[in-house]
């Protein structure tokens, strides 16, 4: 594991659920959605086509500060679009540049134009701890002469 590892490799790690909504769901739905699953985003699909991404962010900037009601407002109306997609052999690395970049947290990975999972910062900082510790562990072990060979 290291961070110049491909995103095929943490999905392979965490898995390819995906979560989606409907454009035309409400907000509300969405957050009850999203608190159902414990999440903080979903991304707004119509049949196998991504339209955009829905998270906690635009509630609380879009709906709640503007003062509207997360009952009558529509995902399509604050959903955050365009979205920036990876595919499988973008680097751990690279997902990251490109969330600090537009201060992003969750990224669709995308094959042949169809979604295959989502990436958060929090699968990738998941990802480098375990590098860093794997690193360690076999750097401890070459030093106490524990190496195989």
């Amino acid at each position: 594991m290291k961070i110049i590892d491909n995103i095929n490799a943490v999905l392979h790690q965490k898995g390819t659920q995906v979560w989606s909504i409907s454009p035309d769901a409400t907000v509300f739905e969405a957050i009850q959605f999203m608190a159902e699953k414990n999440i903080g985003a979903l991304l707004v699909m119509k049949a196998d086509q991504l339209l955009g991404m829905f998270s906690e962010r635009d509630y609380t900037r879009k709906v709640a500060l503007k003062g509207k009601s997360s009952k009558q407002t529509t995902v399509k109306e604050i959903m955050t679009t365009p979205i920036v997609t990876v595919r499988l052999e973008h680097t751990v690395e690279e997902c990251m540049r490109l969330m600090t970049d537009h201060r992003v947290r969750h990224l669709p990975v995308v094959e042949n134009n169809r979604v295959i999972g989502v990436v958060s910062i929090g699968n990738l900082v998941n990802w480098i701890i375990s590098t860093q510790s794997s690193t360690i562990d076999q750097l401890e072990n070459y030093i106490a002469g524990q190496y195989p060979g």
